[in-house]
């Protein structure tokens, strides 16, 4: 009887342990990526990202960074100005593509990953999380004044050559972009990075 009983046991816990792995095999072909942060530049994507990865014990991933490593480590600016838009947006693309076969990561996508459509398709396909950062234009413009590095590293997105008016031209036009692909969207206008995360956190 005790053997028989032990015999029992031993199967549905085997049967258990099975069950789960298919779980979890299954969650993972799912998504490899656990979420994705986007938004205007501004943000917190970087900032949030890094300290959100920290907390769930994965790994950041900027596409930003991937972009100056595929470029030979040009800036993003540089990028622009040498080569043009279009040719950015192949290397994006491209980097974007090979940051989602990564698995357990936190993504920061840039501003403007979300403007083609094959880039939109992928993050949808992918399944993990999508998480858009919205702030005020005028958070934006202030935060992004106060940076020194910004206007050295990043270029001009219009003829306006940035300011609060550059930022609401393009918010108007890759805000409905961003609500195409999101799950769920966190106003940051007013919080710190460390309320930020805590609401992102909980939004996962």
């Amino acid at each position: 009887m005790v053997e028989e009983r032990f015999a029992v046991y031993r199967t549905t816990k085997v049967e258990g342990c099975i069950a789960l792995l298919a779980h979890f095999k299954f969650v993972d072909t799912l998504s490899d990526m656990l979420a994705a942060l986007m938004g205007y530049r501004g943000c917190g994507k970087t900032t949030i990202g890094k300290r959100l990865a920290d907390r769930l014990w994965a790994r950041f991933v900027d596409i930003d960074d991937l972009i100056i490593r595929a470029a030979g480590g040009k800036s993003i600016r540089d990028i622009f100005l040498e080569h043009g838009e279009p040719y950015y947006r192949d290397i994006e693309t491209e980097c974007l593509r090979e940051a989602l076969k990564q698995s357990d990561i936190i993504l920061a996508l840039g501003g403007g990953s979300v403007i083609r459509d094959e880039n939109r398709e992928m993050l949808q396909a992918d399944g993990g999380k999508i998480i858009y950062l919205k702030c005020d234009p005028e958070e934006l413009d202030r935060r992004i004044k106060s940076d020194p590095s910004s206007a050295l590293h990043r270029p001009s997105l219009t003829s306006l050559g940035g300011g609060i008016q550059e930022i609401r031209i393009k918010l108007s036009e890759r805000e409905p972009l961003y609500r195409e692909v999101m799950h769920v969207e966190l106003d940051v206008t007013n919080l710190s990075p460390e309320e930020a995360v805590h609401y992102v956190a909980r939004l996962m």
